[in-house]
């Protein structure tokens, strides 16, 4: 069974500034391993998105698994968090402290910092 490769568009990119390049530098988060430097950000985005597309039709001619954009990935809501025992007291106190579940806690935590 042959799947369309997802549209290399809906890949998480993003360019930022490299002051020991002094150039721009664009990534993928789906491919960590994969960059474009170019002078301006436009030339960065597309040069990687470019590259993106010939590493996702050559993933896919030679039936390799292609992976699949973070914004088409369905998520549940739960994850599952480990923590060393003396991390998980100070969370468990942390959270009692303020009135919270340890889940509204450090919920709270990752969407206020």
């Amino acid at each position: 069974m042959t799947t369309t490769p997802p549209d290399v568009s809906h890949y998480t990119y993003r360019v930022t500034w490299s002051p020991e390049d002094q150039e721009f530098v664009a990534t993928c988060v789906e491919f960590p391993s994969l960059s474009w430097l170019a002078p301006r950000q436009d030339r960065a985005l597309r040069g990687v998105t470019a590259l993106v597309a010939d590493v996702v039709a050559d993933l896919a001619a030679n039936g390799e698994q292609v992976p699949t954009p973070l914004a088409e990935r369905r998520y549940s809501g739960t994850f599952n968090l480990r923590l060393g025992p003396q991390l998980h007291r100070q969370v468990a106190v942390s959270a009692a402290e303020e009135g919270l579940s340890m889940n509204q806690y450090v919920v709270r935590r990752l969407t206020n910092g």
